[in-house]
């Protein structure tokens, strides 16, 4: 999945100023950007994030496959939580701590990669059916205006900033990609503000006013999530230039691979600590 280390021979584009400029150059010679090829890594990132991190299907296939995963985990409680259609094949809940749920406890406990592995955790068929729709729709349009980096970024911190507010807040149990999707919102409104889109900055508020509205007239969806998921969004976009602006830096790139390693290693931990 990861390319390895590029030689520091060669060319690659600055990723401050986008023109071609030699690996071996201690500065670039048009926007005097210090080594601009990061010891090497600088080119691999580029190749990473442009053309083997495709974000909305990445995200799709890792909560897909998780939600296969936790059914396989606990098969006799497929059928074991009633007869409502919201229930329908849902994951056992320990299977489900054992790939990363959070709550109030855990996160109290210095489980802190919950808050990023419960992002990919969905609670049955419709819970992933609805979010995952909800990613195809807004994700290309993130990805497009922010980039893959900051895209996966603002989906992420979204998500972590999400739970966080609902553990402090309520404490219960939670999983779900929906903080991330108010966070991709927030993400595209601060973008429709910064550059005039009025008439797209309406329909993604209105967007957003429906749903967390329609989530108070169901039990078992988690607005202190989304409320938080809205905030870490907005914020996130709100310290970033988007790609109208500034093309992706080595920062913003280093930044969202440490956020993927670390969501990654997040279920092992949570997978070697919880009793099968």
């Amino acid at each position: 999945m990861f390319p390895r280390m590029a030689s520091r021979s060669g060319s690659m584009l600055c990723p401050h100023c986008g023109k071609l400029i030699g690996r071996d150059e201690q500065h670039c010679p048009f926007c005097g950007a210090w080594n601009p090829a990061l010891y090497g890594a600088a080119p691999v990132l580029q190749r990473f994030f442009g053309r083997q991190l495709h974000v909305v299907p990445f995200i799709i296939g890792l909560c897909v496959a998780l939600y296969l995963v936790s059914l396989a985990l606990e098969p006799q409680a497929i059928f074991a939580g009633g007869g409502g259609i919201f229930n329908l094949l849902s994951p056992g809940t320990r299977a489900l701590y054992q790939l990363g749920m959070t709550n109030g406890p855990m996160l109290q406990s210095g489980w802190w990669w919950t808050l990023l592995t419960a992002i990919y955790l969905h609670g049955g068929v419709l819970h992933i059916l609805f979010n995952m729709m909800w990613v195809r729709n807004l994700g290309p349009a993130v990805d497009e205006t922010w980039g893959p980096a900051r895209a996966f970024v603002i989906f992420t911190v979204s998500g972590a900033v999400g739970f966080l507010v609902s553990d402090l807040f309520t404490g219960t149990p939670t999983i779900g990609a929906s903080g991330s999707i108010f966070g991709l919102l927030a993400a595209l409104i601060v973008f429709g503000r910064r550059h005039g889109h009025v008439q797209m900055t309406g329909q993604l508020w209105q967007w957003a006013i429906v749903m967390f509205v329609l989530a108070f007239f169901m039990s078992s969806v988690n607005n202190w999530a989304h409320a938080g998921g809205f905030l870490g969004g907005w914020l996130t976009a709100s310290f970033m230039r988007s790609t109208a602006e500034r093309r992706e830096g080595l920062g913003i790139q280093a930044f969202a691979l440490l956020l993927l390693l670390a969501t990654l290693a997040g279920f092992v931990l949570s997978f070697m600590r919880v009793p099968a």
